[in-house]
């Protein structure tokens, strides 16, 4: 399964790369997500057009979101099953055939005029539904596609392939909207998005990592105990978990923060999303780099840490020009914890539960952080948003040192 022999320690960021078949589903990740960033774009801009107020458009762009949060806390646990017993390779051909489906059918609603609010929910519901799917199936295959010793590099250039093109791809969305719409957008993301689907034909067959099938809800416990029996990992999810609800939600929370507190106005939170994008791209690199020079416990903690002291500067910065380091160093240490745990549970899961694993992992950093906004924004409506930012970082800090404190067998990976 693995191509070629390795040296032991590479000094290359892209060591994972010199795998064939890892290269070429890296390579269709990166171009297919251009297209998933334009089109994120295009359907904001969208939103925002057709709903006639501010109001109406915050409203909107929520059930926009939940309608993509939903899918995946509902479909994951059986998403898990399916990428421990099927053929990988068979579940990402159909999961990729079917997001590009779901954006031709976008284009082609958009280009008779007859695209609306409730098109655009429920086609990017099952955009959502076959992501579910693909993120565990696609990232259970990591360990079989590159030397053990590389997972984390791997997990961290899958995330550079994530947010290197946030950097473009709404910047290319905002040029094919002004020269041939919106509707232009979602033919070429229909186009992008098939270019893992190319990568996963020219791929090595993979067989499952079940060879024997259980009972679907039976499988589905299977996963779930195994994390919860694990002495390490049930802390990893933990931790994981907390911030999917206190801490990951504050760039939720960053447009209420720029326009009402700092009244930085538009161009500031232009310039504060874009921080955060910057940071998480800063974030990838860094996980590719250190995830095969330390600890993994030790990355987990720092990045953890680094995360939560961001969110608690946050609560004391005076102006626009304090934010946009904070949101920076903030950005590096959320993705930084996510590739660390995402690290964590691929090397520490065996191979025949990694998939219902992984499910799991993207059901808590897909699904979990949109009803964490939810709790955040409670939580600000009551005591404020300085208050909540302080409590929400140091509440995160405490939870990483006492697990690191008080369980001495994560300080042992």
């Amino acid at each position: 399964m693995i191509e070629q022999p390795v040296p032991k320690r590479s000094v290359s960021i892209f060591a994972a790369l010199r795998y064939r078949d890892y290269r070429l589903l890296w390579i269709g990740l990166m171009i297919s997500n251009v297209g998933t960033w334009m089109q994120f774009t295009a359907m904001g801009f969208f939103v925002a057009r057709i709903a006639g107020s501010p109001h109406a458009a915050a409203l909107d762009l929520g059930i926009l979101g939940a309608s993509r949060a939903i899918p995946v806390l509902l479909l994951s646990p059986v998403a898990g099953v399916v990428a421990d017993e099927l053929p990988r390779r068979r579940v990402l051909f159909v999961t990729n055939s079917t997001m590009a489906l779901a954006a031709l059918l976008l284009a082609v609603l958009g280009t008779f005029n007859r695209l609306d609010m409730v098109g655009l929910v429920v086609l990017s519901a099952l955009n959502s539904a076959a992501n579910a799917f693909d993120a565990p199936t696609r990232q259970s295959w990591v360990p079989f596609l590159v030397d053990r010793q590389y997972v984390g590099n791997a997990v961290g250039l899958n995330s550079v392939a994530f947010n290197a093109p946030a950097v473009i791809g709404p910047a290319f969305a905002g040029v094919l909207i002004v020269w041939v719409g919106v509707a232009g957008s979602f033919y070429v993301n229909a186009v992008l998005t098939l270019a893992v689907v190319v990568a996963v034909m020219m791929m090595r067959p993979s067989p499952p990592s079940v060879k024997r099938r259980e009972p679907m809800l039976l499988a589905m416990r299977q996963g779930i105990a195994y994390l919860l029996g694990h002495p390490i990992l049930k802390w990893v999810v933990l931790a994981f978990f907390v911030t999917a609800v206190f801490a990951r939600p504050y760039s939720q929370l960053i447009p209420a923060f720029t326009e009402n507190v700092l009244h930085a106005g538009p161009r500031g939170l232009g310039w504060a999303v874009s921080a955060i994008g910057l940071g998480g791209f800063g974030g990838a690199l860094l996980t590719a780099y250190f995830a095969q020079r330390e600890r993994r416990s030790r990355l987990w903690l720092q990045a953890g840490l680094l995360m939560s002291a961001g969110i608690v500067a946050l609560a004391f910065v005076p102006s626009l020009g304090v934010m946009l380091p904070v949101l920076f160093v903030t950005g590096v240490g959320t993705m930084m914890l996510l590739g660390a745990t995402n690290t964590l549970i691929q090397m520490l899961s065996p191979d025949e539960v990694r998939g219902r694993a992984l499910a799991v992992y993207t059901m808590i950093a897909i699904g979990v952080v949109p009803a964490g906004s939810l709790v955040d924004g409670a939580i600000a409506a009551r005591i404020g948003l300085h208050e909540m930012f302080a409590f929400s970082g140091i509440l995160c800090a405490i939870t990483f040192l006492a697990i690191w404190i008080f369980k001495p067998k994560v300080r042992t990976v």
